[in-house]
């Protein structure tokens, strides 16, 4: 495997809520985050053995232009608006406390975490996975919108050339067979994942391509994330259209002409929600060109500053997950 992206957010969020919080620093402070995040990486990096790996950083969780367009994306999780910088996110305290240390330890191991001014991780990982394709084939558009494309080849996510690691549907838009672009969705457990493949897409949501996914969610929309869908049409009704239609703008303009294969009450439906419909594809679509500066995403063989990660180790009591991540790293 090439390439490694990391939606970090949505692993240290798994992490926390899946281990106990008796997981304490020498202190009496809560570690468990940090600890279940570098037990994931290790896995990862042992598991799958990447070359490249970036932990993409949510510089703006709820970005001004997704809100702008949506005043309701992830309104329900704002803790505190703020006009200076990016809206405060509602987390569980223990689970802020532990963000800072994430930070510390990635940077004493020397793994690249990388986000963008005003956007999510889910665009850095979009920049990144489009920069790849662009090394690679010349073209710097994302990938997703693959037709035709043959079922992915045996071996779960062997055939990967970038794996996209998150526990977020949304970034299920970026499968492309061809490209070698997948999704492990931990839906079981980081050791137990769901590879997402086009095949996947088709059996799990009934949509063909990742292009796909993206523009059923986008009628279905995503409770989640404060995005309200078009009303009464859910996702089989969703990817149903997608298949007799083949994309979201044919679906509307069949809707408008009264064609066969949407029903009298599918427009109107449809017709009610024309005010989302028209912003909601470049909310639900990840950015392909977030300012992300040169990343360096080699994996370093040993710790870039093993003295400042030896403190840490000391001050937080993680000891053993840190042992993991060095270990995983000089075996690759």
């Amino acid at each position: 495997m090439r390439l490694m992206l990391l939606d970090t957010a949505s692993l240290y969020f798994r992490a926390y809520f899946g281990l106990p919080d008796s997981l304490r620093s020498p202190a009496g402070e809560p570690v468990n985050a940090v600890r279940g995040l570098l037990d994931m990486i290790a896995f990862l990096v042992t598991e799958h053995r990447p070359d490249r790996l970036v932990a993409c950083w949510d510089d703006d969780w709820r970005p001004a232009f997704r809100v702008a367009a949506i005043p309701s994306y992830k309104q329900h999780r704002v803790l505190e608006e703020r006009a200076d910088g990016p809206d405060v996110e509602e987390m569980p305290d223990d689970l802020r406390a532990q963000v800072p240390v994430v930070v510390e330890v990635l940077s004493a191991l020397g793994i690249a975490r990388v986000g963008a001014p005003g956007h999510e991780a889910d665009d850095v990982i979009g920049t990144l996975v489009a920069r790849e394709l662009a090394a690679r084939t010349g073209s710097g558009s994302l990938p997703g919108a693959a037709t035709g494309t043959p079922p992915s080849p045996a071996g779960g996510a062997a055939h990967l050339q970038v794996a996209v690691v998150t526990g977020d549907r949304d970034l299920f838009q970026l499968v492309d067979d061809a490209a070698g672009v997948g999704v492990l969705y931990p839906a079981r457990g980081i050791r137990d994942p769901d590879v997402v493949d086009q095949a996947r897409l088709a059996e799990k949501y009934g949509v063909p391509t990742g292009t796909a996914y993206a523009e059923m969610a986008v009628l279905r929309g995503d409770p989640s994330d404060g995005l309200p869908g078009v009303a009464g049409i859910g996702e089989k009704t969703a990817a149903k259209l997608l298949a007799t239609f083949g994309t979201l703008d044919r679906v509307l303009a069949a809707a408008a002409a009264g064609e066969p294969g949407v029903t009298p009450s599918q427009r109107t439906k449809i017709a009610a929600a024309a005010d989302y419909l028209a912003v909601a594809p470049g909310v639900v679509q990840v950015a392909a060109d977030a300012p992300v500066g040169d990343v360096d995403d080699a994996l370093p063989r040993a710790p870039r500053d093993p003295d400042a990660l030896a403190g840490l180790v000391d001050r937080w009591g993680i000891g053993s997950s840190v042992q993991r991540v060095t270990t995983a790293l000089a075996g690759r």
